[in-house]
């Protein structure tokens, strides 16, 4: 049997700031799989790129190296530093207040960061896709409907899909907020160049394949300066970088005296998407690390830092367990039951405590269904946005509630016909097993065994083993 209390949560250490390919560099050192990337990047719709995965040094460490590389007639000047920054790469910190860091194809609009890793290696070819807009390389303007379109034609799951698509929207909201326009108005400049598209594809499958449980990001760390973009010179941090690390839980620690961009908006976007935690653990267990290159060499290790960490979770009384979730509602009357159970799957799936409907009788003695979500605070931003992007609700009421929940636990337990979930629960001097459903539809159709006399016996099982005290591993 075995014992599953533990939370895996992703730590990002952004001491040398956050980009996009460094970001999807650390996951792959973290383990995602390399095929499941590559599935998803030959399915997309674009044309012009490969990528290329390797090993490179960084102040005498060994990274992980993610790139983009594009064809000719695609080149977005990621390279020329003397174009972005206003100098030759030759010259030292010192030389010039314009400086260095990796700029990426990235701010929707507002710069093409040039840097998100020095790359040779592994690679995969993109040649056999056509696209109209990729024919003018950093010039291409795409909006937030076109990218969307193609997110929609990659081989990719749900979650990383909708992940991909909210590092987007919060691209988007940043660059229409810098510009006086809306997030449906906006058009993508750089960020709708392929390099971009790759990275936040790149990024939002590998972190999906990692499947953690929470994401804890380190203060970001920033420097000073201009760089130059698409609308000219800007201050570091950009306006778009600034809107995003504004509207989100994110830290900055900016440094006046080191010259260089070191946060680009791909990379906060990405960091604003999966945080979920605000207070670092108190005792974590290293389980493994991985190190993104960036792109150029610095004073300070240019590398983004990745922990995966093994949290033990807190062990409640059921006097003890009481917490505060949130109950969304929204009353709907004018969308098809399709829709209907689609949103419902994408909501559990997106991390719902639960979800259901409601038959209800509206103004009108319309009848109708109100959706409500129980969720916890930090998913409530998703939820709407689910919500909002399914169905045809145009309000979603939230409600803050105290639940008072059983300690409970999801154990592993070895029957003759397979291995089954089993959740448990302890109220006072009672314990209490109940079979997971999906794990048991699945024995029994494997076995042809009748659901309700495997259910029966698995828990029996579960019990047995608890009272016999077996080692759990």
């Amino acid at each position: 049997m075995k014992h599953t209390n533990q939370k895996k949560i992703l730590y990002l250490d952004c001491t040398s700031g956050i980009s996009g390919d460094m970001f999807a560099a650390a996951m792959l050192d973290l383990g995602a799989d390399r095929e499941v990337l590559r599935q998803a990047l030959d399915s997309i719709p674009v044309s012009g790129f490969r990528t290329e995965i390797s090993r490179v040094k960084k102040q005498a460490i060994d990274c992980c190296d993610f790139k983009v590389i594009l064809d000719a007639e695609l080149d977005n000047r990621d390279d020329d530093m003397e174009y972005l920054f206003g100098h030759t790469h030759s010259h030292t910190h010192e030389d010039h207040a314009q400086s260095h860091h990796h700029h990426e194809a990235d701010g929707n609009g507002s710069h093409h960061h040039a840097g998100e890793g020095n790359h040779s290696g592994h690679s995969h070819e993109h040649g056999d896709h056509d696209h109209s807009h990729d024919h003018h390389g950093s010039h291409v303007h795409r909006s937030l409907r076109d990218v969307r379109e193609i997110l929609a034609a990659a081989d990719m799951t749900g979650t990383a899909r909708a992940l991909a698509d909210k590092i987007f929207v919060i691209l988007a909201q940043a660059e229409a907020k810098a510009h006086g326009a809306t997030e449906d108005t906006v058009h993508f400049h750089e960020v709708g160049a392929v390099d971009s598209i790759v990275d936040i594809i790149t990024a939002a499958v590998c972190f999906d394949d990692l499947n953690v449980d929470g994401v804890y990001v380190s203060p970001l760390f920033e420097g000073s300066g201009t760089i130059r973009c698409a609308h000219g010179v800007l201050p570091i941090p950009v306006p778009a970088v600034a809107n995003i690390l504004a509207g989100s839980r994110l830290q900055i620690s900016l440094h006046p005296d080191v010259h260089g961009e070191y946060i680009t908006p791909t990379g906060a976007a990405i960091a604003a998407a999966i945080v979920t935690e605000t207070t670092f653990p108190e005792q974590v267990q290293i389980i493994s690390t991985g190190l993104g290159a960036g792109k150029r060499d610095y004073e300070r290790a240019n590398y983004l830092r990745a922990m995966l960490l093994r949290v033990p979770q807190e062990q409640k009384t059921a006097h003890s367990a009481t917490e505060m979730i949130y109950k969304l509602e929204t009353d709907i009357d004018d969308c098809s039951p399709e829709v209907l159970g689609y949103l419902l799957e994408r909501l559990i799936e997106a991390g719902a405590r639960d979800a259901h409907y409601l038959p209800v009788y509206m103004k009108k003695n319309r009848p109708g269904w109100q959706l409500q979500v129980i969720c916890t605070e930090d998913k409530i931003s998703d939820m709407e946005e689910l919500i909002f992007t399914e169905s045809t609700s145009i309000g979603v009421r939230r409600i803050q509630m105290e639940r008072t929940a059983l300690p409970r636990e999801i154990r592993e337990v070895e029957t003759p016909y397979g291995t089954a979930r089993v959740k448990v629960c302890t109220f006072q001097d009672a314990v209490r097993y109940y079979p997971e459903y999906e794990s048991v539809a699945e024995l029994a159709k494997k076995n042809q065994m009748p659901f309700t006399e495997l259910f029966s016996l698995i828990r029996d099982l579960a019990q047995e083993s608890s009272e016999n005290d077996l080692t759990m591993i």
